[in-house]
């Protein structure tokens, strides 16, 4: 099989993953929160509603 034969016949190789892990690496600044404020706000949220529906009047 010739040379051009090969590069016509094979499908192109996808693209490194090297971009993708330099954009996770980047450090942005922006808003630092702690994973349990995430956790004790979605907790609180969670009561809220559920009281909220308990108390509600019926209609």
């Amino acid at each position: 099989m010739s040379r051009k034969k090969k590069r016509e016949s094979g499908a192109p190789m996808p693209a490194a993953s090297a971009g993708l892990l330099r954009f996770f690496e980047e450090e942005t600044k922006g808003i630092q929160i702690r994973p349990e404020l995430i956790v004790v706000l979605s907790i609180a949220l969670i009561v809220l509603c559920i009281l909220a529906w308990a108390y509600s009047p019926p209609v």
